[in-house]
């Protein structure tokens, strides 16, 4: 497989995130459950508009990139909720999982930006 179908082969895999419903819901939208995409959207926006209060430098592209992939893994392992009582299972579980995404997220997350 070329880099090129391997690249959209990723793309279209993490259109999957669009379904994995996470355990928080909207209040601005009638307490309906927020889907991993949109969380991964909303905190990569924030980190953008809020880049300026970061009390050393920073370098926002890389940290806008790993908010957006962050939760990839929950296209395999589902959502995981931080306060649950078996979180530390599912920790164990999802140190376990093998993604097959992990080498393009590690090649996204360590190139060089200039």
């Amino acid at each position: 497989m070329t880099q090129l179908e391997q690249q959209l082969d990723f793309l279209s895999q993490i259109e999957q995130l669009k379904s994995i419903y996470r355990q928080t819901t909207v209040k601005q939208d009638k307490n309906r459950q927020e889907n991993s995409a949109e969380h991964s959207w909303h905190i990569a926006l924030v980190a953008q508009v809020l880049q300026q209060y970061a009390q050393q430098d920073i370098n926002i592209h890389r940290i806008t990139l790993m908010l957006l992939i962050h939760d990839i893994i929950e296209i395999d392992a589902g959502d995981l909720f931080a306060f649950s009582e078996s979180h530390h299972h599912e920790q164990q579980s999802i140190k376990e999982l093998v993604s097959q995404n992990v080498y393009l997220v590690y090649y996204l997350v360590n190139r060089e930006y200039k």
